[in-house]
């Protein structure tokens, strides 16, 4: 993932913050994309690129919350909070919402870019995460409806004849369906099997089977 394809948005109805938060951000290379209220920045068709959101917390119209509540149905970007009027619950519920950060007007230009930085980390890293996990369930899915089956048996650390006897087949045909499991899921080790497992919240459900 470029660097140069990050980008960092301001939405603030104060034009002079505008202007001067993106000409701090440019001066350290930042790309910088502004907007005059939070329902101009929710119409803005973004690009699908490492980002975080500078966000005004008191404005017209959509206020800094409500435009943080929108765009987490929708997205997720990391939110810094900008306000001349904070208040501790305002604070805490942005904080609770998953905002970056919470900083009072004038900021401080370095302690804004270290929080910045922070902010496109974690979005780098949480991009990284979807990436690895699109790929991992691509795999899961070349799974056969049966090795769906077996695969929680195996990670919730059964025995061959032991999900054998939960499915109703022999020991062989699940041998048969792990080792099928381990080339799809391209695991070299059932420790790493169990860990792809725990990436994609697979869950071993509970089966009960009859002596009949």
């Amino acid at each position: 993932m470029e660097l140069m394809n990050e980008v960092v948005y301001i939405v603030d109805d104060e034009v002079n913050v505008r202007d001067a938060l993106a000409t701090l951000l440019r001066a350290n290379r930042k790309s910088v994309r502004t907007f005059t209220s939070g329902q101009d920045f929710i119409d803005f068709p973004r690009q699908d690129s490492c980002a975080c959101l500078i966000l005004d917390l008191k404005m017209p119209g959509l206020g800094g919350l409500e435009v943080q509540k929108l765009i987490s149905v929708s997205a997720s970007i990391p939110v810094i909070f900008l306000t001349g009027r904070g208040d501790i619950p305002s604070t805490v519920k942005a904080l609770k919402a998953g905002a970056v950060d919470f900083l009072t007007k004038p900021v401080d230009e370095e302690t804004l870019l270290a929080s910045i930085e922070r902010a496109l980390l974690q979005d780098r890293a949480s991009r990284q995460d979807a990436i690895e996990r699109a790929r991992l369930l691509t795999r899961y899915e070349s799974l056969t409806p049966r090795e769906r089956e077996v695969l929680p048996l195996l990670i919730r650390g059964l025995l061959n004849k032991q999900a054998a006897y939960e499915l109703g087949i022999t020991e062989y045909t699940v041998q048969i369906h792990r080792g099928h499991i381990m080339r799809k899921m391209e695991a070299d080790s059932f420790a790493t099997l169990v860990k792809i497992a725990g990436k994609l919240n697979l869950e071993a459900p509970r089966m009960f089977c009859s002596n009949a």
